[in-house]
């Protein structure tokens, strides 16, 4: 009884939670490492990479309370039954909803994930405490992180989200979305052998899909894009330096 009233202290106090939901994958393994889990994707990004192949969700709007109400609902019919909630994107942490949200997901008795490009290191610093697991996006290595993602300014706020994630002892994977568009093998290894350097101990190196991308221009066949051999080689090379590496393509 107790726990129950603990709950539905929660889901009042936090009913007027607004969250731009942009879609549900209801069951996923491959969105929280070793965990069946749900993804929430939520709506609004500030960033503008070129081979982003979810653009619907870039333009931000202000959500309502049904939106997250109706997202609640589900959960509450999937305990036991699910283990993880992953919010997703967009960007997740544009959100300021997102810290009352991820609470009311920790009631129901769920870990919780979050992907994140890391443009906002003190909504995420704010956030660490309640999450069981991070993905962070990595665009790139300094300044060009902000020429992939093409907003200005980026790569330093991301620094202090890894920092952070980094100084915080929480599980955390970086990935990192290649197109050959903007990489370089050369680039890649560089990259890697920094968040090695880092400290950054899971990484994964992530093929950029072709379609629907939100710059036309990265639909197109790139000349330089390397043979499976030479990405075979590539991760061979970076394998020692990580406790785990993974290319998903």
């Amino acid at each position: 009884m107790a726990m129950q009233t603990t709950l539905d202290d929660i889901t009042t106090k936090l009913s007027s939670v607004r969250l731009p939901t942009a879609g549900l994958v209801p069951m996923t393994t491959l969105d929280y490492p070793d965990h069946l889990a749900c993804v929430v994707f939520l709506q609004g990004c500030p960033l503008r990479c070129g081979y982003c192949h979810n653009p619907n969700m870039i333009p931000s709007r202000r959500g309502e309370p049904q939106e997250w109400q109706a997202i609640r609902e589900f959960l509450s019919t999937r305990q036991g039954l699910l283990e993880a909630v992953v919010f997703s994107g967009g960007e997740p942490t544009l959100n300021a909803g997102l810290s009352d949200a991820v609470k009311e997901v920790k009631a129901l008795g769920f870990k919780v994930g979050l992907h994140t490009a890391g443009p906002y290191p003190d909504r995420l610093t704010q956030l660490l405490p309640h999450l069981d697991w991070v993905g962070l996006d990595v665009k790139g290595r300094g300044k060009e992180f902000d020429r992939i993602c093409g907003r200005p300014g980026i790569w330093q706020l991301h620094a202090r989200s890894l920092e952070a994630l980094l100084d915080s002892g929480l599980n955390f994977e970086c990935r990192t979305t290649i197109h050959w568009k903007d990489f370089q093998l050369t680039d890649v290894e560089r990259l890697a052998l920094s968040l090695a350097d880092c400290g950054v101990r899971h990484y994964a190196l992530q093929v950029a899909r072709s379609e629907q991308c939100f710059d036309p221009t990265y639909s197109q066949p790139v000349a330089n894009t390397p043979s499976t051999a030479q990405m075979n080689a590539l991760v061979s090379r970076l394998k020692p330096y990580f406790d785990q590496l993974e290319l998903r393509q």
